[in-house]
């Protein structure tokens, strides 16, 4: 049953009057990490025989909204959102609000996170500890000093402004005020847009002592870049954030040097747990946090087997 409900959901083949009982779900994209929070989702929902109608939005606000407008429509339980736009989501929160229906924001903080209501929640791992993990362990590498390169996530996204943030203020005091930004440009989350920037970064003669991406498909871009140009991450660490499956294969081959274990899968299972709750009538926190881990060789074997 399960695969059934799941197939009709990816391929739309379910009609809008089918929706009622359960659980919609807009993803922004299918990305390494947000498929692993998908997958999340699914199981959460399948071990408690908890219907899902999963949609993807392709980066599209529009497209999203649609989908809200959809499910609404359709008088599903609750409606868990990944938002493709962190700055859009009061008009989908709204809808939710205006028609009762339980809402809950997963992984991206809405910019309307405060203004919920009894029946929104954000299920999430606290952003501020992420970039701040990352930057610290990056510091301690290079002992506190040295000129970096900071590649930014897409910053429609509150995650990469956060995580950016992060960084600035770990820099801002001892023991790593050494340190000293060169350039900081995004790369929208995307490897093949990090490797290119990385490959410019290079071609303009700046020579970084280390790089801090604010996610791990960013970082192994860098590191494509840094090895195509004869450069070792042994000398030029690189940091990422999210711990993926690939992520730590760099890691094991000795060319990642940090990344931070964001738990996508328990991100899924508390969103779907957060909106069971919700439909129940029973008082949830507005914000649910999944603590984020630090990575680094010397553990990483512990996290392997988690995404």
């Amino acid at each position: 049953m399960k695969k059934l409900i799941l197939a009709a959901a990816v391929l739309g083949l379910m009609s809008s009057t089918s929706f009622a009982g359960n659980i919609g779900v807009s993803m922004a994209n299918s990305d390494t990490f947000l498929t692993v929070l998908r997958k999340g989702i699914e199981k959460a929902a399948a071990d408690v025989k908890q219907p899902v109608q999963i949609e993807i939005a392709d980066d599209d606000v529009a497209k999203q909204l649609s989908q809200i407008q959809n499910f609404i429509a359709a008088k599903v339980d609750a409606v868990i959102v990944n938002a493709v736009d962190t700055s859009a989501t009061a008009p989908m929160t709204k809808l939710a609000n205006d028609a009762g229906i339980p809402i809950v924001y997963v992984n991206r903080q809405p910019s309307d996170v405060d203004k919920m209501g009894p029946k929104g929640a954000f299920v999430a791992s606290n952003e501020a500890d992420s970039g701040t993990l990352e930057a610290q362990a990056i510091c301690k590498l290079i002992g506190g000093k040295g000129d970096i390169l900071v590649m930014v996530g897409d910053l429609a996204n509150q995650a990469a402004v956060q995580r950016t943030k992060d960084i600035h203020e770990v820099i801002a005091k001892a023991p790593c005020d050494g340190i000293k930004i060169i350039d900081e440009q995004t790369a929208v989350w995307d490897p093949v847009k990090a490797q290119d920037l990385m490959t410019n970064w290079i071609a303009a003669g700046k020579k970084p002592r280390a790089v801090i991406a604010n996610n791990d498909n960013m970082a192994l871009g860098a590191i494509k870049a840094l090895k195509a140009a004869g450069m070792n991450t042994k000398d030029i660490p690189v940091g990422g954030i999210d711990a993926t499956q690939e992520a730590l294969a760099s890691m094991k081959a000795g060319d990642l040097n940090v990344t931070v274990f964001q738990d996508a899968a328990g991100q899924g299972k508390g969103a779907v747990d957060t909106a069971m709750k919700l439909i129940k009538g029973e008082k949830v926190e507005a914000k649910v946090y999944i603590p984020f881990q630090l990575v680094t060789p010397d553990n990483m074997a512990t996290f392997m087997a988690k995404n």
